[in-house]
């Protein structure tokens, strides 16, 4: 016996962004993603500065407008095995193991950002749309993979999508000419898929399928820039929690009853710190950042409910490296590498409970470049290579081995795991409109 019992997007735009740092996406745009992320004290763009550290807007001269569009395309596997089991429900030595590939397609992932300001004033403002969250798998049902064998032997086809987009409005003021300091309301919207539905109780037919439910949510970012004038730079921001309401889903189950449940999953507060030194041809950026998942809801808990249910993801802190370089030697074409550390929040105690969000990159790698067309409008490109640095492994878990094996009831000689690679290339452009300096020529 082989058994275990287990749009916006419709503002501007519609988005599909799968993030390489847990949920969160690394980086915003080409020019940003193309510097690894870093950007709360080195603003190289209107987009990094938006996303990263509000105050240093004020470094931004006129009106200014950045557009971008990528295809990002990931290729996670999952893999498990059970023990088999005879007829009186003795373990037989034998294993059953098996492996999915993920059949999922290409996602676009686009970003807006305008900044402006007015000559001889120290205020400076933006506004900006950036899908910065997203996580989403497809694994197929598979009868040669026990993890996706048909409900209730296995879980079937398993499937995700989640998609955050935010809405930002940034005031930025220039205390006198090194210090800056910002403030940024943030709106959410986001979109959830789960199939099957864990968040749910199960009943004799297995867990639900859902359709794509949502949910808005609200929060906020400060910062505080400071500028040497000498080359070197620096910057702290902190992004509140971002508070959603519940995601609220309709399931169906294999059997054709229905039933609903709520799910309360919020976007975690981040805490950014960068250095930045600009001299001759050369900008160097390094941010660290610190991802709180341990106190946001629908990750701060995990575990079986009493009645099967699934009560959260049970993710650690995060902590990221961003660094980049930009090299602005050849006339035109300024040149940039990026890399990106993240340290993974699964551990193998909840592995089990995260097959469904399994968007974990280790290193990453950017390369990007600019074409300045002229003074006003640039063109920007950048390619993206990321991997998981191995797999997130654990033991399949089952509510009802909790007695036997506490705390979630983990199968004695069972595993799933998952690794996956991640590719991405965007292009876009930026435009100013009018530099302060030409307003001064003008009058």
């Amino acid at each position: 016996m082989r058994s275990f019992y287990s749009k916006l997007l419709y503002l501007l735009f519609s988005i599909s962004a799968m993030a390489q740092t847990g949920h969160v996406l690394q980086g915003t745009g080409s020019v940003n993603m193309s510097m690894g992320g870093a950007s709360t004290g080195q603003p190289i763009d209107i987009s990094g500065a938006l996303q990263w550290n509000p105050a240093s807007i004020s470094t931004f001269d006129g009106t200014i407008l950045s557009f971008d569009i990528g295809l990002f395309a990931s290729s996670p596997t999952l893999y498990s095995t059970v023990p088999e089991f005879d007829n009186m429900g003795q373990p037989t030595g034998n294993f059953f193991s098996g492996v999915t590939e993920d059949d999922r397609g290409l996602s676009p992932m686009p970003a807006l950002a305008v900044v402006w300001g007015k000559e001889d004033s120290k205020h400076t403002f933006g506004a900006s749309a950036f899908g910065i969250s997203g996580f989403g798998v497809t694994f197929p049902e598979n009868m040669t993979n026990p993890i996706n064998m048909p409900q209730p032997n296995g879980f079937g086809r398993i499937e995700s999508d989640y998609i955050l987009l935010q809405i930002g409005f940034t005031w930025a003021y220039e205390l006198n000419e090194n210090f800056s300091i910002g403030l940024e309301p943030t709106l959410n919207y986001a979109t959830l898929e789960l199939i099957p539905n864990p968040t749910a109780n199960p009943n004799g037919s297995g867990y639900p399928s859902t359709d794509k439910a949502t949910a808005t949510g609200f929060g906020g970012q400060i910062g505080v820039f400071y500028d040497s004038k000498t080359g070197f730079k620096a910057g702290l921001s902190y992004k509140t929690t971002q508070s959603f309401s519940d995601f609220e889903f309709d399931n169906t189950f294999s059997d054709n009853s229905t039933g609903t449940n709520e799910f309360d999953m919020d976007y975690p507060a981040i805490y950014s710190i960068g250095l930045g030194y600009s001299k001759s041809d050369f900008d160097i950026a390094l941010d660290y950042r610190l991802v709180d998942y341990e106190n946001t809801d629908g990750f701060s808990t995990t575990g079986w409910t009493p009645t099967a249910s699934v009560s959260g993801f049970g993710w650690e802190n995060m902590s990221i490296v961003s660094a980049g370089i930009q090299y602005k030697g050849i006339e035109k074409l300024p040149l940039r590498v990026g890399y990106t550390y993240s340290s993974n929040p699964i551990n193998e105690d909840v592995a089990f409970f995260n097959i469904p969000a399994t968007a974990i990159i280790k290193n990453a790698f950017q390369l990007g470049a600019t074409y300045e067309f002229s003074d006003r409008l640039n063109l920007n490109a950048v390619y993206h290579h990321g991997d998981s640095g191995g797999k997130t492994s654990g033991q399949i878990l089952n509510p009802a081995f909790i007695s036997g094996f506490p705390p979630y009831g983990a199968i004695p000689g069972s595993n799933v795991s998952y690794d996956m690679t991640t590719d991405l290339f965007m292009i876009g452009f930026n435009y100013t409109f009018k530099s302060k300096q030409a307003e001064t020529n003008d009058k």
